[in-house]
């Protein structure tokens, strides 16, 4: 049975009760995980996620095979790719610095902008408010779905890298940014909480497209939206006269994850970003269920 015929047998029951028994709830969020994992679109997104760190592999496998240098001419690329050739498990480091500035954002952004959008010009979001949800619980379940999609898109990177890295370089203790050694166990750790600081950084993106999702009935109108802010604070916090405004740009700390392989950690970036994507995410997530509580739905 489908989530609309689910809800739809709901009402016919007559159901008059409007709070939901908590089991409700985790029924409603592991139906949205499912129906958004499902989607093709989703799927591609995943799929190309995972094929960069290939390229990115292959590519410095190549470059690297006749002298065993990559970046000879002055570090080109992102960070710790002159690394990889030495430990594979530099290309966890390396994908997740490529596709944090565009790549996992964007695809966020597409989850994101779909998720209320979608769902009115589907058609489906008003049998889902049939049921004993609530606007806002509704909110905050598509919300940890697509905080969820940001999880998966990360560790989708990171696993595809750590595997690509295991076939083609060699693996073992690593040398941090800071010149110190540290075993390959914890190197592994290092990297799982990298992925669990890069899915928080699109913490804020995420709430950005899930408010701009309410404000219009089409989804692709709102994906194209989201994608379009992220691409224009992008560009705006690489223009130096504007740098008094940077530090609030939603992207502007996101690649501070690499002082996690400094030895001692540099945490003060880090905690700037966290705090920033906090900020985005209540800003935003507040204007979301103001938009979302009042909205006439229509379809």
């Amino acid at each position: 049975m489908s989530r609309a015929d689910a809800v739809v047998v709901q009402e016919a029951a007559g159901t008059a009760v409007r709070r939901p028994h908590p089991l409700w709830t985790l029924g409603l969020l592991r139906s949205e995980l499912v129906t958004t994992l499902r989607r093709w679109r989703t799927l591609a997104l995943l799929g190309v996620l995972a094929a960069v760190p290939v390229l990115v592999g292959i590519s410095v496998k190549i470059e690297t095979s006749g002298d065993g240098q990559v970046g000879r001419g002055g570090g080109e690329g992102p960070a710790f790719i002159s690394q990889i050739t030495n430990n594979g498990l530099f290309l966890v480091f390396t994908a997740l610095a490529a596709t944090l500035p565009f790549f996992l954002p964007m695809a966020v952004g597409v989850v994101a902008g779909d998720a209320i959008a979608g769902e009115a010009n589907a058609g489906t979001l008003r049998y889902l408010l049939v049921a004993p949800a609530g606007r806002t619980r509704l909110l905050l379940t598509k919300y940890a779905t697509t905080m969820a999609f940001c999880l998966l898109a990360t560790l989708v990177v990171a696993t595809s890298a750590l595997a690509v890295g295991a076939l083609l370089f060699p693996l073992g203790d690593l040398t941090t940014i800071s010149g110190t050694q540290i075993s390959f166990t914890e190197g592994l750790g290092r990297a799982l909480l990298i992925a669990l600081v890069v899915a928080a950084s699109l913490t804020g993106i995420a709430a950005l497209g899930l408010f701009v999702s309410t404000l219009t009935n089409s989804g692709i109108a709102a994906m194209a939206t989201t994608v379009g802010l992220l691409i224009t604070v992008q560009i705006l916090d690489q223009i130096p006269q504007l740098h008094a405004l940077q530090p609030y740009f939603f992207s502007h700390y996101w690649l501070s994850f690499a002082d996690l392989m400094r030895d001692p950690v540099y945490w003060d970036d880090l905690v700037k970003n966290l705090e920033l994507q906090a900020l985005y995410a209540a800003v935003f997530g507040s204007a979301a269920w103001a938009r979302f509580s009042t909205k006439d739905i229509t379809a």
